[in-house]
This record gives C-alpha cells, structure tokens and sequence, in this order.
C-alpha cells in the first residue's frame, strides 16, 4: 500500500497532478480544491490511498489524513466506488460530509453528483453509525463551497489570474444545472478562457 507521496509537481491538470518520486512520475486524483493548492515545480507531500481493482491500480491524493480516513470510510459503502467518494469530497468538506451522515441530511448528500435519494439514504443507513461525529462537530460546521468558489480556486491554482478566473466563472453561470456538475463547469470555464 502507498500510504503516502512525497516529489516535486511535475503537472497539475483538471483533476490530477503527477509528482516526481525518486525518478518516477506518480500520476495522483485529486479533487480541484486540493489541486488548487498545488504548483509545478514545487515540492508537495500528499497522504495517498491506492485503489486495487480488476484492470486498474489507481493512486488517489488527499488533502490530509482526515480527507483520506473518510475517503476510505466512504467506499465501504455499497455502490460508492473511488471515484464517488472522491467526487463526495469534491462537493462536500470532511466536517460537512460527516455531519450530513450523522443527522441524516439526505437533501444535502444529494447536492453531489451522482448520488440520489436512494444513494444517499443507503450511505446514512451504511455509514451513520461509524462516521464518529460529536454534538459539537455538528453545531460548527460551515456549510460547503459553492461550485463558482471550487471553479475559481481551482482555476486559480491552474495558473490563471484571480481577474481572469472571475470572468471565466460569471461566462459558465448560466451552464449550472442542478444538480451541479463542478468538473463541468470547471471544463466549460477553461474553454472559456482558451478562447481568449
């Protein structure tokens, strides 16, 4: 298992970032808000978790140990596979993932893409009792980014100016649909731009 990645950023893409370790570039999925964070060239360490599957070995990198604990944790739900729990992290942060676990909030579990009332009520159903969230976790958490603030940070941490992304994001505003699909919108805002 790879428990974690430590190089120099080679590239940062739309949603992965492939860093040098001992000769070899790692290519890592990462969701746009820890993306953003990440520059080409410099050095970045990364917890990773390595996901085994038929036809594929996948390396996916995680903010910090409390992103990739809940990561894991969300896989071992039925029908929630790596890419929707990476997905669920995307659209939700850590606190706010487990407090909706925790008190059932099926409305916001089903702002992600992909996740329905079904999904959504299977993953409570699954997850609630082991998601280890106190009383006072619940009553401090700030609700999620919205998809103009996880485009912009993750077109800022493209390269693009901060003037440049704020433009890109008011041009795609009308191309959100509910639910919103952020790596669209994040896809539509780089067309944009290269247009320019």
């Amino acid at each position: 298992m790879i428990a974690s990645v430590r190089g120099r950023v080679l590239e940062v893409g739309l949603n992965s970032v492939v860093v040098e370790v001992g000769g070899i570039g790692l290519d890592l999925r990462c969701t746009p808000e820890t993306l953003s964070t990440l520059r080409k060239g410099h050095e970045v360490a990364l917890p990773t978790s390595l996901v085994v599957r038929e036809d594929s070995l996948s390396l996916f990198g995680l903010a910090d140990s409390d992103e990739k604990e809940l990561f894991e944790l969300l896989q071992t739900a039925s029908g929630v596979g790596a890419k929707t729990a990476l997905t669920m992290l995307a659209c939700l942060s850590p606190n706010v993932l487990r407090s909706s676990i925790a008190t059932e909030d099926v409305k916001m579990l089903t702002r992600v893409p992909g996740i329905g009332q079904k999904g959504a009520q299977r993953i409570i159903l699954e997850l609630k009792d082991r998601i280890g969230v106190s009383s006072a976790t619940i009553s401090t958490v700030a609700p999620s980014a919205t998809w103009e603030q996880q485009v912009h940070t993750g077109l800022v941490g493209l390269g693009w100016s901060v003037r440049e992304a704020d433009s890109a994001v008011a041009a795609v505003r009308e191309e959100a649909t509910d639910p919103v699909d952020v790596g669209a919108l994040l896809r539509a805002a780089l067309r944009t731009l290269g247009k320019r």
